[in-house]
């Protein structure tokens, strides 16, 4: 019988969703900064790309942790 090390295990989880919430962070900030720049770009008056594009990246990076734990369950 397999027995698993629970300090190895706890750190493994601690940084791999740690490295998962800047992911989606970092996923969230692309899309924040990308709207921002074709506001500023296009000249608007209203952040219209800016709210568009942050709503897309947070569906996004919510559907990328989704996926991801799904993929933990399967294994």
């Amino acid at each position: 019988m397999k027995q698993k090390n629970k300090p190895t295990d706890s750190l493994h989880n601690y940084v791999k969703y740690s490295s998962l919430g800047i992911q989606m962070l970092v996923i969230i900030l692309l899309g924040v900064f990308g709207g921002r720049w074709i506001d500023h770009a296009l000249a608007l008056q209203k952040p219209v790309f800016t709210a568009i594009l942050a709503l897309i990246s947070v569906f996004f990076a919510i559907y990328y942790a989704i996926k991801d734990f799904l993929k933990q369950k399967k294994e």
